[in-house]
């Protein structure tokens, strides 16, 4: 049994195959890629031109079901805070200031919450903070104390605008 172990192991590094590099290629391969943002929304294969795409029925109908079983899972993301405060006004001031947002933005989600003592208002479902930076800098003209935090979120909805 030792002997078989000696011959493998000198025949990889006869062919130049090294079992730390792989080990290393493989946890490398297991990060999982970054979102192109400008292909949200889009299907990569109408930018090809004189490319045309055959697919089965049965894939579409799996890739929608995978997607409507998933629908309420949370994963860990980014929000921009535009609302903290405990002051005695602040569940007014909080829903003013979510329904000033929501009149602005229609198509971000804006959620309400009370720790205590504080009301809340966060915005947006973003898996990366360059993404919630994006919003940020739009609403700080509007809500100059507003923050990015670190929360658990909704999946954003393919072909969000941010």
């Amino acid at each position: 049994m030792r002997r078989f172990c000696v011959l493998i192991l000198a025949m990889a590094l006869c062919l130049g195959i090294s079992p730390v590099i792989g080990a290393q290629e493989l946890r490398d391969t297991s990060l999982a890629p970054a979102v192109d943002s400008t292909l949200i929304g889009k299907s990569i294969f109408n930018l090809l031109p004189n490319v045309t795409v055959h697919q089965s029925q049965g894939i579409l109908s799996s890739m929608n079901r995978q997607i409507a079983a998933n629908h309420s899972r949370k994963i860990s993301g980014y929000r921009v805070r535009i609302f903290n405060d405990n002051k005695q006004n602040s569940r007014g001031a909080s829903e003013a200031a979510m329904g000033r947002f929501k009149g602005m933005y229609p198509g971000i989600a804006a959620y309400r919450t009370y720790s205590n003592p504080f009301f809340k208002v966060t915005v947006g479902d973003f898996r990366t903070k360059s993404e919630a930076m994006r919003l940020l800098q739009q609403v700080k003209g509007s809500f100059p104390s507003a923050f990015i935090v670190k929360e658990t979120i909704n999946y954003p909805p393919v072909g969000s605008i941010f």
